[in-house]
């Protein structure tokens, strides 16, 4: 009885170490407003925790003529999270555009995993480890992109623009924003039915700024004839 208790009360805090570390994973993701937050990163390290004692302890040993004292592939199940991982990893990476989102967030499901097995098979050193890694990774090496590695394509702001104008003023906002900013996608102007009076503009561009859309108000917002200005940050609306 004494031995069943010490068995059960091991793999209680294997599984609650697992949820603990994908807990801390996980809030670093959910704090930095990425698709794969708190609930996937704990549930992904609970599954693979668990997957990892149930292919170690789950299966009667197997004898045979070779084997009298019985074999057990204890690896079997467990090397099964590894592929399966990867199925979850690729419904979070994204394209828009020329652009892909979403393969930082993946890795960190895939890492997310490899901290549960280790949990599961008591690793608990590797599993705290590799944990507090993770998250200066994901932190410290951020902050260094955006502060050091200014002319990054990582560092640049993907905006959808819409504005109205009064019909006068809308051939010379044109011709501004033609020649102010040279990478314009999806340009394309139209007089409103509902109010013949107003013209509505929209664009995309990309822009490399620290505070993109309030660089970008700043310009817009001395143009004369504009009545109403709404500026959209599209790469917050995919996961990186």
């Amino acid at each position: 009885m004494e031995s069943f208790i010490n068995t059960n009360l091991d793999f209680f805090v294997r599984v609650l170490a697992a949820l603990i570390l994908g807990f801390i994973l996980g809030f670093e993701r959910e704090v930095t407003n990425k698709c794969a937050g708190l609930r996937t990163n704990i549930l992904v390290c609970l599954g693979a925790c668990v997957f990892t004692i149930i292919s170690i302890y789950g299966f009667p040993t197997v004898t045979s003529g070779d084997h009298p004292n019985g074999i057990r592939d204890t690896a079997r199940v467990a090397a099964q999270v590894v592929t399966g991982i990867g199925f979850i990893g690729a419904g979070t990476v994204l394209r828009n555009g020329p652009t892909i989102l979403g393969i930082t967030t993946a890795a960190t499901l895939w890492i997310s995993a490899s901290i549960g097995m280790a949990c599961g098979t008591a690793h608990y050193d590797v599993a705290i480890f590799t944990t507090l890694l993770s998250v200066l990774v994901l932190t410290v090496i951020r902050i260094f992109e955006r502060d050091v590695l200014t002319s990054s394509s990582k560092n640049v702001n993907y905006l959808k623009i819409t504005l109205y104008c009064a019909n006068e003023y809308a051939q010379k906002i044109q011709d501004y924003i033609t020649s102010e900013f040279s990478a314009l996608m999806d340009f394309s102007v139209k007089t409103l039915v509902e109010n013949k009076d107003e013209t509505k503009i929209s664009f995309s561009l990309e822009i490399n700024n620290k505070k993109p859309i309030d660089a970008l108000n700043n310009k817009l917002k001395k143009l004369e004839g504009i009545k109403s200005l709404s500026i959209r940050d599209l790469n917050e609306e995919f996961c990186k």
